[in-house]
């Protein structure tokens, strides 16, 4: 009887043609193989025996990988957390929107704020003229004035895309026009030393009047 070409013990070994090295059985894939060989009567096991218990372990093998690149169960919970979060962060955005005046300055909401978070007091800038002004209201916006634009070093008056800065707006706020310039800072800042001026000689004469 003709050996059919299609049994394994009539091809030569695969690995052999590939160039590369034969693969041994483990012990337990001996025992293995010997014990399958006693149950078909055999007493030694042959090659179909060593061939089924060698492709036992490549199909172990790569259930083994496919479990390994299972992807991670997502966590429950982190979509809600994550979308909780969002909508926190805007609600504090919206808050911040309504406390900034976005010609300058602060809302009368943003004020009570800041005193319920630093107990400050903040009131309206002067926007009053100089003729109207009390000796306060000259304290009070020379004092800004020049904490504002007479400093050394000025901060950006505008920003990347040419616009005022929250710092330049201040001006609006005071009833100054909004300086786009240094040189328009600094004069805000030498009104500001005009009206503290002022205000110390109006301090003076009644100082002396009493």
């Amino acid at each position: 009887m003709a050996r059919s070409p299609r049994a394994p013990w009539a091809r030569s070994n695969p690995r052999k043609r590939a160039g590369k090295a034969s693969k041994h059985l483990t012990p337990a894939q001996k025992s293995s193989a010997k014990a399958r060989a006693r149950r078909a009567g055999r007493r030694y096991p042959n090659l179909v025996d060593n061939m089924r218990m060698a492709a036992k372990k490549t199909s172990k093998a790569k259930a083994s990988k496919k479990k390994s690149v299972k992807k991670a169960p997502k966590r429950k919970g982190t979509k809600k957390a994550a979308k909780k979060k969002s909508a926190k962060t805007s609600r504090k955005r919206r808050a911040s929107a309504r406390e900034k005046d976005p010609r300058g300055g602060l809302t009368a909401a943003g004020r009570k704020a800041f005193a319920r978070k630093q107990g400050a007091h903040l009131r309206p800038g002067v926007t009053k003229t100089a003729s109207e002004m009390t000796p306060q209201d000259m304290r009070r916006k020379g004092s800004w004035a020049v904490r504002f634009y007479g400093r050394a070093k000025l901060p950006a008056l505008l920003d990347a895309h040419g616009r005022p800065t929250r710092h330049a707006l201040s001006a609006h706020a005071w009833g100054e026009p909004v300086p786009k310039t240094v040189a328009a800072a600094r004069r805000i800042a030498a009104k500001g030393e005009r009206l503290l001026a002022r205000y110390h000689r109006v301090k003076t004469g009644v100082k002396t009047k009493a």
